[in-house]
């Protein structure tokens, strides 16, 4: 009995399959599911119909001549390849090399051709998109009234403003006449001074929104007035109105999100603003005080009254001084005054006329001597209280031996 090895069996079935003719090169057609796009650029997918699924994947290299689309799923394509063993895991797969979509190839031409020819006439430059306001007060809605994508905008508005007023035009997004309907509502709303209009639908296939690829909505876009967000089906579906129009979003969901700014963010900025603009005030008119001061003290020092009252106040302290000055002076002359009257008191001769005593004159002049007078002379006679006249009618000389 021979023992064989894993990797020996998968050797031996990966060589069974690589010398099949058939498997060498064929084309598989099916359903795209679980599509994923690895970081390294390789496109891992399976193909399904009703009977099963077959793992495949597209290398880097094979896709610039190989895929000239982006794949994701639910596409239905052709796929050109090998089946191969994948011998770590031991499974088949199959190695595409060339992958063609199937049944809406037309499509995808028409898509490319009609934006070739928009973008020659300049419907797609950024430089002509306008701007989105930052706090619209309307906003105008073009999509089906029912569906998941109405209620969405509805609940998002709520949410992040429900002072914004909501217009729905409700227009046919798929199918015969949804161009046309389509255009109606932006012309409508265009007409009705809204600040922003948003076009879109929930996701679907290429024929599901094949209305928003139409010449007639794009040009409806292009010639708005209004500035116009369009979210139109999944991140991974682009139509040619997402190209016209002056904001792309991903989604129903982010036009909304795009359109109106959440109003507690926009307070919490307002508030923000007011504190660093109040301190801000606070900081200058602090500033502009202090200056004010020190201007105001320079001015004073400057000022004429400063200076007269200065001048005053000098003048007074001179007074004041010239006062006391005086005043000492003063005192010390009194004092002089008054010792020199006592002294002059006591060598006055009025001042010795006291008890009897008296001073004799004739003819003003004082009487020295008895023999300054004779008899019938007329003398006079001062007594402290007074003066007397009189008659000499004796004279008596007094001998000293």
């Amino acid at each position: 009995m021979k023992i064989y090895s894993v990797g020996q069996i998968n050797n031996y079935i990966k060589n069974i399959i690589t010398q099949d003719y058939v498997l060498r090169s064929l084309t598989i057609k099916g359903e795209v599911s679980n599509c994923k796009y690895h970081s390294l650029g390789h496109i891992y997918f399976s193909l399904k119909d009703e009977t099963g699924t077959l793992p495949a994947v597209m290398f880097k290299g094979s896709i610039p001549n190989g895929l000239d689309f982006r794949l994701y799923d639910g596409q239905m394509v052709l796929v050109t390849g090998k089946i191969g063993v994948y011998e770590r895991d031991g499974r088949y797969q199959l190695y595409a090399s060339s992958i063609k979509l199937d049944g809406i190839g037309n499509l995808y031409e028409e898509f490319e051709r009609l934006k070739n020819k928009l973008n020659e006439e300049g419907l797609f430059d950024f430089d002509i998109k306008k701007p989105i306001p930052k706090y619209p007060k309307k906003v105008g809605i073009v999509t089906a009234k029912t569906g998941a994508a109405i209620q969405d905008i509805r609940n998002i508005a709520k949410r992040r403003n429900p002072y914004v007023e909501l217009f729905l035009f409700p227009a046919k997004v798929q199918g015969e006449g949804a161009a046309d309907s389509i255009v109606r509502g932006i012309k409508q709303l265009d007409n009705m001074d809204m600040d922003t209009i948003i076009i879109g639908r929930g996701g679907g296939s290429m024929e599901d929104l094949w209305a928003f690829n139409e010449e007639k909505v794009v040009r409806a876009v292009y010639e708005a007035k209004t500035p116009i967000i369009s979210g139109t089906g999944h991140e991974v579906d682009i139509t040619l109105a997402d190209y016209a129009a002056d904001l792309r979003a991903p989604t129903p969901s982010a036009a909304c999100e795009l359109a109106i700014p959440d109003i507690m963010t926009a307070i919490n900025r307002l508030i923000s603003y007011k504190s660093s603009l109040d301190n801000r005030i606070k900081s200058k008119l602090s500033y502009v005080r202090l200056m004010l001061d020190k201007l105001e003290g320079g001015l004073n020092a400057l000022s004429p009254k400063s200076k007269l009252d200065n001048n005053n106040q000098y003048l007074a302290e001179i007074f004041d001084r010239l006062k006391k000055a005086m005043e000492k002076k003063y005192g010390n002359y009194r004092h002089r005054y008054e010792i020199l009257a006592t002294r002059l008191n006591g060598l006055s001769p009025t001042a010795k006329l006291v008890g009897g005593f008296g001073y004799i004159e004739k003819e003003d002049k004082p009487i020295l001597d008895v023999e300054d007078v004779s008899i019938d002379d007329k003398i006079e006679i001062t007594i402290k209280s007074g003066s007397i006249k009189a008659v000499v009618s004796e004279v008596n000389k007094i001998l000293y031996e």
